[in-house]
């Protein structure tokens, strides 16, 4: 299979290279023209804004915000209460917690009368059994493999943005959002693993698409969860090709070139052939390998670029209460914001939802493949991604340009249609990852080639874990074959080489609005399958107080 890949991938990729090398304007006109208004058009839907004063509110923003505040209320705000839990579940403390003999779902005699029948507390047989699969990775696999793909360059140029448009408040409405966002990641999660699916070879199948199909169909309402579980499944393909592909792969190879000094259209393709290989080489070994990858990249890429930030933080202590003021007062007034406190309160979870992606159900898939026979298990692991990718990460990256910005090295409250600032020492104009390199570099002098690695590998992660999602969702439309698995990656692989080639405005714009047309489909279903998640809860928490019991 592998000789396969490689021939199918080197006869579709030669002729993509010698179109790829075309005069950039060319290329970036042809793709513009053709996509410019299909993404005008899926983005004037999907972010349709409510008009209020001198702001619009997206009702995608709404959604999101409205329904992570029902999950924390319903479950009893799991993103505190369970928090001391998740971190002992990746620990691996209740790795040896074993299923009730009783429901002994791998047990061939138990697989007995209708499939598709309730059970006498109210489960559905098949999906029972599903849920005694020890699955294919281990706790701390399926969260790096998740946080691979959240933890990225949104965490790097968005909070840069939401600073420049949105002032230091923006940080404290962007920390909210990432709590209360965790909720929504821990209803999804333990949804994905309750009705995911195994193939007769062990492999799992999981996510929305699984849930919304199933679950919904549990409620009488099939065909609104066969409609919904389909688009879910277009929209994650598309979003995989363009916002966890060609958008990651154009800015690692942008920021590449800067750092070497060059705008050579054939250099941005070289790197993009390099990542490509190395990315390929990764996924044909499926969920695993993503797994074994991520659970030693995400760690360090992490680890390099809070650790730059906290020497930073160290470094400028005296002025880490003074940042904080800023960041308080500024959430509150929205001085000098477009749209004052309002304004700011919309950058600050706007910047959230786009970073964490909580609520979108992307990352229900790769927890889905989880060991575990329980699903609240993993759904109480996923609260900890958006605290980690927004609480920890983004909070970091806030308070490094805010203390940049002390002196009014910048105007706050820049429009948001560039979120470029002008540097008052330079007169230069920069905007999203330049202002965050340039804030780092200002205390720590060439501090832009560590980003340089640090923006590498972010979206290298990315790619990974967007490659396996929407590898299921191309599989959930099209079959579990071979030739569908085949077909996937090479078009995912050859999409590489096409973003670090080409500009794709127009491309990131339409996948944007497809990642996060996800949310409608997705939060209609967590709502209507929340008790299912409790009586989830419930069973685990039974489990854990047995297991603390005879220990």
């Amino acid at each position: 299979m592998k000789k396969r890949l490689l021939l199918l991938l080197t006869t579709f990729l030669l002729p993509l290279i010698a179109f790829c090398q075309e005069t950039p304007k060319g290329i970036d006109d042809k793709i513009n023209e053709i996509i410019s208004p299909a993404a005008a058009w899926v983005a004037g839907i999907v972010f349709y804004s409510i008009p209020l004063g001198e702001i619009s509110i997206p009702i995608v923003l709404i959604v999101l915000v409205l329904a992570a505040t029902y999950f924390t209320i319903y479950f009893g705000f799991p993103n505190f209460t369970r928090f001391g839990l998740a971190i002992n579940v990746v620990r691996g403390k209740y790795d040896d917690l074993a299923g009730d003999p009783s429901e002994d779902v791998n047990n061939p005699e138990a697989e007995v009368g209708d499939p598709d029948m309730p059970t006498a507390d109210g489960d559905i047989l098949k999906t029972a059994r599903t849920e005694g699969h020890t699955g294919e990775v281990s706790a701390f696999q399926a969260l790096t493999a998740a946080l691979s793909a959240t933890v990225g360059l949104g965490n790097i140029a968005g909070v840069a943005i939401a600073i420049a448009v949105g002032g230091p408040g923006a940080t404290f409405w962007m920390i909210l959002a990432g709590l209360l966002g965790m909720a929504s990641k821990f209803t999804e999660c333990t949804l994905g693993v309750k009705y995911r699916e195994i193939g007769p070879d062990g492999t799992v199948y999981g996510g929305p698409m699984y849930y919304l199909k199933k679950g919904l169909a549990e409620k009488g309402l099939a065909g609104l969860g066969k409609i919904f579980a389909i688009f879910y499944a277009i929209m994650l393909v598309g979003g995989s090709f363009g916002g966890g592909n060609m958008f990651q792969a154009n800015q690692a190879a942008a920021q590449f070139k800067e750092m070497i000094g060059t705008e050579s259209t054939f250099a941005g393709t070289a790197f993009g052939v390099v990542v490509m290989i190395f990315v390929g080489i990764v996924i044909i070994g499926g969920i695993k390998r993503i797994g074994k990858v991520a659970e030693r990249i995400v760690p360090v890429m992490v680890g390099i670029y809070v650790s730059a930030a906290v020497i930073i933080l160290i470094m400028n202590a005296g002025l880490i209460p003074k940042a904080f003021g800023q960041i308080f007062s500024g959430a509150f007034t929205g001085t000098g914001i477009v749209g004052g406190f309002l304004g700011v309160l919309i950058q600050g979870f706007r910047r959230a939802a786009f970073s964490n992606e909580a609520g979108v159900g992307s990352a229900s898939v790769a927890h889905s493949a989880v060991r575990t026979r329980y699903p609240a298990s993993e759904g109480i692991v996923a609260l900890l991604e958006p605290f980690i990718d927004t609480v920890v990460v983004c909070t970091m990256t806030a308070l490094v340009i805010v203390i940049f910005n002390i002196n009014g090295e910048f105007a706050y409250g820049v429009d948001p249609s560039s979120s470029a600032v002008t540097l008052a020492t330079t007169g230069e104009s920069l905007g999203g990852v330049n202002l965050t390199a340039r804030a780092f570099d200002s205390a720590i002098p060439g501090f832009r080639y560590v980003l340089t690695i640090a923006v590498i590998l972010f979206a290298f992660s990315t790619m990974l874990s967007w490659s396996y999602y929407g590898l299921q969702a191309w599989k959930f439309l099209f079959g579990r074959s071979k030739m569908a698995d085949m077909s996937y990656k090479v078009l995912f692989l050859a999409f590489v080489v096409v973003g670090a080639a080409v500009s794709l405005g127009a491309v990131v714009d339409f996948s944007d609005a497809m990642v996060f047309a996800m949310i409608f489909p997705n939060m209609i279903g967590l709502i209507i399958l929340a008790p299912k998640v409790r009586e989830e809860v419930a069973k685990y928490l039974k489990a854990v107080r047995a297991h603390d019991s005879k220990t």
